[in-house]
């Protein structure tokens, strides 16, 4: 895997809308806090654009893309905003390009897509963390939330444990891998895809939002069937926000974790402050990490070199 290198104060970063388009008025609010760690900011092009419920055509939103990646100016890409559509343009992505380009991703939720495909296809190191206009803006956001981003300017490792939230064990054991994942519906879009997610011996991250227990169960059950579940090494369940049934009798979503992943080979643990949450921890994908159920800990290793 290759590691991007660490952001420097003054850097310009990119911040583009591959997937749906931000709420502009907040997206200016995001940039403040981009400046206010030391950043210059370039705007993409077609940030401004609305095609449907995407940021512009597919087409405008992977020039944008292949722009950031190519500008040697340019240090880090921003998501401004997740929704749909990255999955869209991953074929016609410039692979080699990001290879030979090699810089900061950051982003979460339909950018899962994009990590994934990078992952496998460029073997870059990317990050799945909180969006500039979607994540920033909110009242409520929580200091931990933008202290993720000094992640970025030192190479540091991430460390996981009781003290951010309390981690429930569905499986004990310990266990080492590259840690991989994001987001449940987008990750079980690309099965039986080119860029179907390859989970074996991987320490696999799994969050979503508003997605009800029969939904969860439903693309469990699937990754159950296609024999994903067993190839993991160590699976951390991160938040499932808005995931309330709407209609009863229903299975609480703890209960489907139950059904599924207590009966795994691997270490499981719930309860990680990953994704549509605050705070939100980013983490990098690509990366080597482990897992210790019985300290209920996560060490994953530096994103940036």
């Amino acid at each position: 895997m290759m590691t991007p290198i660490r952001l420097q104060t003054d850097d310009l970063v990119s911040v583009i809308a591959p997937a749906s388009p931000p709420c502009l008025k907040n997206l200016q609010q995001g940039l403040i806090f981009l400046e206010s760690i030391g950043l210059r900011v370039q705007l993409g092009k077609q940030i401004d654009q609305v095609h449907g419920y995407l940021a512009g055509t597919d087409a405008e939103r992977l020039a944008d893309f292949h722009e950031a990646v190519a500008n040697p100016e340019v240090k880090a890409i921003f998501i401004a905003r997740g929704g749909y559509g990255t999955g869209r343009f991953v074929a016609e992505l410039d692979y080699e390009l990001i290879r030979k380009n090699p810089k900061i991703i950051w982003g979460y939720s339909d950018i899962t897509y994009l990590h994934t495909a990078i992952r496998q296809m460029s073997q870059l190191v990317t990050f799945h963390g909180p969006m500039i206009e979607s994540d920033l803006t909110k009242s409520n956001v929580d200091e931990r939330t933008k202290k993720m981003f000094q992640q970025l300017f030192t190479s540091q490792s991430i460390y996981y444990s009781e003290s951010i939230s309390a981690l429930n064990v569905l499986v004990p054991g310990e266990a080492s891998g590259e840690v991989v994942g994001g987001n449940l519906t987008i990750l079980t879009s690309t099965f039986g895809t080119c860029f179907e997610i390859d989970l074996k011996d991987k320490i696999v991250l799994i969050e979503d939002i508003g997605e009800e227990p029969y939904r969860v169960d439903a693309m469990l059950n699937q990754w159950k069937l296609a024999g994903k579940l067993s190839q993991a090494a160590g699976i951390m369940v991160g938040d499932f926000a808005k995931a309330t049934p709407s209609r009863k009798p229903s299975f609480e979503l703890e209960e489907v974790f139950q059904h599924y992943l207590s009966t795994l080979a691997c270490p499981v643990m719930t309860g990680f402050q990953v994704g549509h949450c605050t705070p939100h921890i980013a983490v990098p994908f690509g990366v080597q990490a482990t897992m210790n159920t019985k300290r209920k800990t996560v060490m994953i290793d530096p994103g940036v070199i």
